[in-house]
């Protein structure tokens, strides 16, 4: 069972290894889901876990020097300060519900909550006063998008959504219902949804082996100021998600009980469990039952809103020199001022086309472009150059105003086989030097081969992608690549690495090289096919791994599946693997796809294209596509024995199959009958063997024999 199935179920199966023999020990509902999934992807990945491990240890220790050396956060004095750009992707039925207002009190509640100067500050009890930290890490709302444009650091997205669970980062992408993140080396990322459960919230770590644009944290949107999550509606959530952001632990150390868990922070009490409720006074456990008892005040714990007050010194460095450690491109990002218009400045938005794959030499760019400056733009040089080849300029013409877009078609260029990248710029606008150059250029790889007639390939080769042959990686993760040491044949194949592809729902291609198809008669792709599930294969309502089949006659505008299978239908391996899948030698499948509906097409496209579920891997070998040209004499004849003259051996074949065909007979020029072969019901092929070999040199008669009919053909032996 996988957390993406059901939390809850999820919960069940990993809380027994955290649950110590005590059974007294208590069991608090998770509310925040960021140390389970840490603890599933270590379950698939140990190697990963070990490094993670490593650096948390090697971090820790660097931390606690510090602290010594420095004698702590004092709270006085000068604090380094550090200014965090936010952005808020808001993804609802009905994002417009949540207002700005709201959002804006959030983040002041955040900004107190890290600078210790929210109002709740009076609940710390003195025994704890001493300890009581003081960030200088604040946030800000970003005022500049990523391609510099003004912006309210909130973000709207309308999807048909109506939840998202904490299992499979589906809210941090557009492509499954959600939100695309800003770059989160600029920005601190933070998705604001309605999620499954009792979930609140869930949080990346700097180290947890995550894809770049999935950094950031989740919270349910009903726990911000006055959301309807009653004990958790004061905004509280996002602070304790943003302590785990900048590597902070549960203050229980996720042991569940047994003491001997850590938050690796030395002015944090070692604690039992999760807090549920709020209480006040004294509150002792099993791992500190006397004393100042538990912190169940700190923001790392589970308490309501308003028990939660404080973060303590040791926590404060550690979020600081994580923050310097891992993410100290958010420091220097300058997205919380207003971008600075320019009087002249043109952007070179997108190149729209070509795509990556090429199916003529002949290249007509199309790009977009905006005007990101004060004036008027009515003129602009857009330059076009492939490779360090020279450069062809248009002149464009318009009338653009102050952010307005549009797209321009360019000259014709052409390019040679091969693959190549594309660079357009932008020049001049309006006669005048262009005041910001950063958004002036785009690149693009492109590559042009001819088409095939068949295509073998096996992977052999060190150089992947083969040549003629690429792969569609829109999310810039985990992708086709390919695998040595693992083959049906040989010593290589091709994998994609679901075991560890945790966004759910990512599409990723493998495109053949171009087939020609126009002058054959029959074409076959086949294909060995390896593959396993981490899920058991009975799972109801599960997201599989998915291979399909498309091919395209556009050059990969437009695709038809022509294959599709997952799950059960897919796998070659039986029952659930819970380890990366490598297959043994009889863990393959060969499959086989008609071509038919393509014959007559001279350029046809065909990629295989996974869709992860998160599951296991899936391996590719011995792709082939097979021709079929068949004899011009028999397509006009449908009956031919060959060779003619023969010596002895001849074939006898038919075009197309025949139907109601009973017998091959070889009869002599005086009419006997020397040899034969019959035909049951339903069983006739397209090539039969004959051997007339012991028969004297002469002129013999083939008759092939059908329900309704006899067709006869002159045959020479010599």
């Amino acid at each position: 069972m996988r957390l993406r199935i059901s939390f809850h179920l999820v919960l069940l199966v990993l809380l027994p290894a955290f649950i110590s023999a005590q059974q007294t020990n208590r069991v608090v509902q998770e509310q925040c889901a960021t140390m389970e999934r840490l603890q599933l992807k270590f379950a698939r990945n140990p190697t990963l876990k070990a490094k993670f491990e490593q650096e948390r240890t090697s971090f820790t220790k660097g931390v606690k020097a510090a602290s010594f050396r420095q004698s702590g956060n004092n709270n006085s004095g000068e604090r380094s300060a550090y200014l965090i750009p936010v952005v808020f992707h808001i993804v609802s039925t009905n994002p417009e519900n949540i207002s700005d207002a709201s959002i804006v009190d959030q983040l002041d509640i955040l900004n107190k909550d890290f600078a210790g100067e929210n109002n709740d500050t009076t609940r710390i009890p003195s025994y704890f006063k001493p300890f009581f930290g003081k960030s200088g890490i604040q946030f800000c709302l970003a005022q500049q998008t990523p391609t510099g444009e003004g912006t309210s650091g909130i973000e709207r997205i309308k999807t048909t959504q109506t939840s998202f669970t904490a299992d499979n980062d589906a809210v941090k992408h557009a492509s499954t219902g959600g939100a695309n993140s800003w770059d989160t080396k600029r920005y601190y990322n933070v998705w604001l949804c309605v999620l499954s459960g009792s979930v609140l919230g869930y949080a990346t770590f700097p180290t947890d082996g995550g894809t770049p644009d999935e950094q950031g944290i989740v919270v349910d949107y009903r726990s911000l100021p006055g959301g309807s999550l009653t004990n958790y509606n004061t905004g509280k959530t996002l602070t304790h998600e943003t302590g785990h952001f900048f590597n902070l632990y549960h203050i229980w150390g996720d042991d569940k009980g047994e003491c001997t868990g850590s938050d690796d922070v030395d002015d944090t009490p070692n604690q039992g469990d999760a807090t549920k409720g709020c209480t006040n006074g004294i509150k002792t456990d099993n791992c500190t039952p006397t004393g100042n008892g538990i912190m169940y005040q700190n923001y790392m714990d589970y308490s309501f809103d308003s028990c939660l007050v404080m973060f303590t010194r040791s926590q404060v460095v550690r979020m600081e020199s994580a923050l310097i450690a891992y993410r100290s491109s958010l420091i220097t990002s300058n997205v919380c001022t207003p971008p600075i218009l320019k009087n002249y400045d043109a952007r070179l938005s997108t190149i729209v086309q070509p795509s990556q794959r090429l199916c003529t030499s002949l290249i007509t760019p199309i790009v977009s472009i905006q005007n990101k400056g004060s004036q008027l733009l009515t003129s602009l040089d857009i330059n076009t150059r492939i490779d360090g080849g020279p450069i062809t300029t248009y002149n464009w013409k318009g009338s653009l105003a102050y952010l307005a877009s549009t797209t321009v078609s360019l000259n014709n260029i052409n390019t040679t086989t091969g693959t190549h990248t594309l660079t357009i710029f932008v020049t001049n606008p309006d006669n005048k030097a262009d005041e910001y150059v950063s958004n002036d250029t785009a690149s693009t790889t492109i590559q042009f081969y001819n088409p095939v007639e068949n295509v073998s390939e096996s992977f052999e080769a060190s150089t992947f992608p083969p040549a003629g042959w690429d792969v569609v990686n829109p999310d810039n993760y985990i992708t086709w690549k390919r695998a040595t040491g693992v083959a049906k044949t040989g010593t290589s194949s091709v994998m994609i690495d679901n075991f560890n592809y945790s966004s759910v729902g990512a599409k990723d291609d493998l495109r053949l090289p171009n087939v020609a198809l126009e002058k054959v008669d029959s074409a076959f792709l086949s294909f060995q096919v390896a593959a396993a599930t981490y899920t058991d294969g009975g799972t109801s309502n599960n997201v599989w791994d998915t291979l399909q089949v498309l091919a395209s006659t556009d050059c990969g505008l437009t695709y038809t599946s022509i294959y599709k299978k997952y799950g059960r239908d897919l796998v070659t391996r039986t029952g659930s693997t819970t380890a990366s899948f490598t297959p043994t030698a009889t863990e393959w499948r060969k499959d086989s796809i008609d071509l038919a509906n393509y014959i007559g097409q001279t350029n046809v496209l065909l990629a295989f294209r996974n869709t992860t579920g998160y599951e296991n891997n899936i391996y590719l070998d011995d792709i082939s596509v097979r021709t079929v040209i068949i004899n011009p004499n028999l397509k006009r004849l449908g009956f031919l024995a060959t060779p003619n003259p023969t010596n002895g051996l001849i074939t006898v074949q038919f075009y197309p199959q025949p139907v109601n065909l009973r017998a091959i007979q070889v009869y002599d020029i005086a009419g006997h009958k020397l040899t034969e072969i019959t035909i049951a019901n339903g069983q006739s092929g397209n090539y039969y063997r004959l051997d007339v070999t012991k028969y004297a040199a002469g002129t013999y008669v083939v008759r092939a024999v059908f329900t309704d009919r006899v067709i006869t053909r002159k045959l020479l032996k010599f």
